[in-house]
């Protein structure tokens, strides 16, 4: 018998080398040469494997288990890097063109347990209340603790019109917090315009998609038409981020012509690059230049960027090409920190890894990277000051910050400062964005007058 084990052992062994080495065949051909698989390692491996498939008490298919292995490998990297089964890998081919369906919420992992990054303008979640910074205990009657990340989007996605029940833990609440939300389809609107005064234009993204450069250039004509703009707001105000080629067009849009953007950094050859405003760099396939139809005056017009701690990866690009070239005042508080390059990686099956392969750089060569953007001019959320969000140094497993090691330091410290505040420490009221009791925008565009003022007089 145990002879019979030890020679299935080697088998699988074998099994699950000839796995690896197709995964690693189809995800990195043309990248990077073979590396020697680790024998021993893969041996225990298949013992462990093999334990399973003998003495579980209930049995499991080979499919599962190997699927939960790769699931597994990926997650205990970083809180980024996953593997996407087929519905996985669909949903994010959608959600780039601005559509999904389930709540409308960025959630990572954290104890075991879901905890919300940001929720999503105008979906369910934002308007049943849920915050950043939530932990979901459970889903319906099921625990969260245990599930993998996958599995818990899975449950939270479903048909359109049918309920879910959130059990959230919250700072600053002694009880659980019970929501029932409806799922619907989620269209999320990129790009949303105002005048909020005479000469004054505001400009919201609330995330980076498909067409979300394209999308700037129109609503800056439809602004330029309802009168010559004198100063313009461009909120990044709890923008998860999303396509890069997005963000480096929506940078574009304000900086002169192939200058520097964003530059990424990683082991392959084909991490290391620059990112210009160049149509190289932000359109795709054949389709026509876009900033053509840029408004004049557009790269000239005095600029005010908000930003705060829901404002990650792509929406941090920005900001940060915008601070560096000095094109723009940066108001508002910290961004999240997501400085890395996640890259989609096929498999051959309809199924695909999200590998992080890479870190952001400003063009001055900053890493974003758990540290985020500074703003040049920080102005809290209210009088009250900023509830303190989840930023990605607080996710576990988080990528350090190769050019600033004292980045993790700080983040502590400034942890333990908000901690030490204790419970009866007033939380800024909620507001909405762009409305009338919003103080980050009524100073953006004081700012903004007070530039004016000042470019007259010269």
């Amino acid at each position: 018998m145990r002879s019979k084990l030890k020679q299935l052992g080697l088998v699988m062994t074998g099994v699950f080398a000839g796995v690896m080495i197709s995964l690693n065949f189809s995800a990195n051909a043309d990248r990077t040469p073979q590396v020697p698989l680790p024998v021993e390692e893969l041996r225990a491996y298949a013992d462990v494997f093999n334990a399973i498939k003998q003495g579980y008490v209930e049995p499991v298919e080979d499919k599962k288990l190997i699927t939960d292995s790769i699931s597994g490998m990926l997650s205990g990297l970083d809180p980024h890097s996953a593997y996407l089964d087929a519905e996985a890998f669909k949903d994010l081919q959608v959600g780039t063109q601005g559509e999904f369906g389930g709540l409308g919420i960025e959630v990572g992992m954290e104890d075991g347990f879901v905890k919300v990054i940001s929720p999503i303008e105008d979906t369910p979640a934002f308007r049943a209340g849920v915050q950043a910074g939530d932990l979901i205990v459970k889903l319906d009657d099921t625990p969260v603790k245990g599930m993998s990340l996958n599995d818990a989007v899975k449950r939270m996605r479903g048909k359109p019109r049918t309920d879910i029940t959130l059990t959230i833990m919250r700072k600053g609440e002694t009880r659980p917090v019970v929501l029932t939300l409806t799922r619907e389809v989620i269209k999320v609107q990129s790009v949303k315009s105002k005048v909020v005064e005479p000469g004054y234009g505001y400009l919201r993204i609330a995330q980076f998609q498909e067409n979300t450069a394209a999308s700037v250039v129109q609503h800056l004509g439809r602004l330029g038409a309802e009168g010559q703009l004198q100063g313009l707001v461009l909120d990044l105000r709890n923008d998860p981020g999303g396509l890069l080629h997005g963000a480096v067009g929506v940078a574009a849009a304000f900086l002169p012509a192939n200058t520097l953007v964003v530059s990424t950094d990683g082991r392959t050859e084909d991490a290391k690059r620059e990112y210009r405003a160049t149509p190289e760099d932000y359109l795709r396939g054949s389709r026509d230049d876009f900033l053509r139809k840029l408004p004049e005056g557009a790269k000239n017009l005095p600029m005010v960027v908000l930003v705060n701690g829901g404002s990650a990866s792509a929406s941090e690009i920005v900001a940060g090409a915008l601070q560096d070239h000095k094109r723009a005042v940066v108001m508002g508080t910290q961004t999240f920190g997501k400085g890395s390059v996640q890259t989609i990686l096929p498999l051959n099956n309809s199924t695909a890894i999200k590998l992080t392969t890479a870190r952001y750089y400003t063009p001055s060569g900053r890493s974003i990277q758990a540290k985020g953007i500074e703003p040049d001019i920080v102005v809290e959320e209210s009088s009250n000051g900023s509830s303190r969000r989840v930023r990605e140094a607080d996710l576990q497993g988080h990528l350090g910050n190769d050019k600033d090691p004292e980045a993790e330091r700080k983040a502590e410290q400034e942890r333990r400062q908000q901690g030490a505040g204790g419970e009866d420490e007033a939380e800024p009221a909620r507001f909405e964005l762009a409305g009338k009791d919003d103080h980050q925008l009524a100073q953006a565009v004081n700012l903004l007058k007070g530039l004016q003022i000042v470019q007259n007089k010269k």
